[in-house]
């Protein structure tokens, strides 16, 4: 992790790129570490651009008297760039109505108590604000931000509430989007008639490690845990994707002609097109698992072969996309190839469910694309409705409901995860990346869409991906 002086002389480095004299944005930075409680991934976030909107709407507000005299200190005789907006997260992380924005002064905002030294050094001096305020309180309990244009920011310190074990930030323009309303899940939930059975008796000794004990990982000869993944683990010991599995899976992502399908005698996809008289089934690809240990096992929480189960560890942050996709998901830090980023959380839905709530919308309700989860349906001769189950987060989820499309060339890939139960009905989906991604960089995955089937019961949507292997054509 860097340190706050290495941040700082980054910090610098950006703004002086543009010819920003450092007295003029120690001052401007000073003030944003105290609204943003210190969080440097906020003022980091698209390169520095925080920061460097609020140092030119001060000169701005200035006039061209105080261009060249920029007072270096926020006291009683100056002011902000702007009145800034707060957003509640509380009221913003679920589907309620009501606002709980407000606009401070600088009066209440106060002097900010992180000094700096000639724009490198900090010094060691804590922060003696207060938190935990109601709606009308003096000081800011929420980030906020101007940016160019007189248009301010959104500004959401946590959209999990604290419910991961990392917060994940919202960062968007307050213009013509709207914020997100839904609420945010740690976990999938069945929604009604999903039937998803969960028990140790179904969990057979041969498909667990009850004779291990600490780190699966760390001894020579793998557990049975193993066997899903041809005899050896899916993980490095470093927690990232073995690279064989992992070209396995995107050769497979990339190619699901030159790879095995399995075909339902009477496919639920098909059933939901036409009740009556359904078509055969076009296939569904026999899909690659990772099992990973669970509670029956013997060993602990540490290990190596409980990846997914532990939940997000990877700084992300949700922001408003410039190429008309609507909100999106970074990464603020650099992750490895094969670096699990998220699930993909949502509601349990039977297919039905999912076809009628479709219907019932009114058509101005904006949709996640939801996750059929076939990747054992050909095992069986006839699949009943409630064992046909998909995956959707419109109301309910995680960061990953932000996750844009990509065709072909996404940076994540999603990947079953056997966890729970050996019933492949029910099974986790989680994306890990591909290959090497830089920190700011947008996270994709492929949904796996084809454009150009009008009768799937899901529509798919006008593609905005802009990748050179685009699918689709009528674009």
């Amino acid at each position: 992790m860097m340190s706050v002086r290495e941040r700082a002389r980054k910090a610098f480095h950006a703004t002086r790129a543009l010819g920003l004299p450092d007295q003029e944005v120690t001052p401007v930075l000073e003030h944003l570490l105290k609204l943003f409680n210190n969080n440097w991934d906020l003022i980091e976030s698209e390169d520095y651009r925080a920061l460097i909107d609020a140092y030119f709407e001060l000169k701005e507000n200035k006039g061209e008297d105080d261009r060249k005299n920029v007072v270096g200190d926020y006291g009683e005789s100056s002011r902000l760039p702007k009145r800034l907006c707060l957003q509640d997260p509380e009221d913003q992380a679920s589907p309620t109505k009501g606002s709980a924005r407000q606009i401070l002064s600088p009066e209440e905002l106060g002097k900010p108590s992180v000094n700096l030294q000639q724009g490198a050094t900090f010094l060691n001096k804590k922060d003696s604000s207060s938190s935990g305020c109601s709606n009308s309180c003096k000081k800011p309990q929420q980030q906020p931000v101007t940016c160019e244009k007189n248009r301010p920011l959104h500004i959401i310190n946590d959209i999990t509430k604290g419910t991961e074990n990392v917060k994940i930030s919202l960062v968007g323009e307050i213009g013509n989007q709207e914020l997100p309303k839904f609420t945010y899940m740690r976990d999938n939930i069945i929604y009604q008639d999903a039937y998803v059975h969960i028990s140790l008796a179904r969990v057979a000794d041969e498909d667990c490690c009850s004779g291990c004990s600490g780190d699966c990982l760390s001894v020579s000869i793998p557990c049975a845990c193993a066997h899903e993944t041809g005899g050896e683990f899916a993980y490095t010991t470093d927690g990232q994707l073995r690279d064989k599995f992992l070209k396995a899976c995107i050769s497979m992502k990339q190619d699901p002609e030159g790879h095995d399908s399995v075909y339902c005698q009477d496919c639920p996809l098909e059933r939901l097109k036409n009740e009556y008289k359904p078509e055969k089934c076009k296939g569904h690809l026999v899909r690659k698992f990772i099992k990973e240990c669970w509670r029956k096992c013997g060993c602990n929480m540490q290990c190596g072969n409980r990846v997914v189960q532990r939940g997000i560890t990877c700084k992300l942050q949700v922001f408003w996309t410039r190429e008309g996709k609507g909100w999106g998901v970074k990464t603020l830090q650099d992750l490895p190839k094969g670096t699990f980023v998220c699930e993909y959380v949502g509601e349990i839905l039977t297919n039905t469910e999912l076809f009628e709530r479709n219907l019932k919308g009114s058509g101005n309700e904006k949709h996640t694309y939801p996750v059929t989860l076939d990747a054992d349906w050909g095992s069986e001769r006839v699949l009943k409705d409630e064992e046909a189950l998909c995956l959707d987060a419109t109301f309910c989820g995680n960061v990953a409901r932000f996750i844009n499309h990509r065709c072909f060339d996404a940076n994540l890939i999603d990947i079953p995860v056997e966890v729970e139960t050996p019933d492949r009905h029910y099974y986790h989906l989680a994306l890990f990346t591909t290959r090497d991604v830089r920190a700011s960089e947008e996270l994709t995955w492929d949904y796996g869409i084809d454009f150009n089937d009008d009768e799937h019961p899901i529509k798919a949507f006008k593609c905005c991906c802009r990748s050179a292997f685009c699918r689709d054509v009528k674009r």
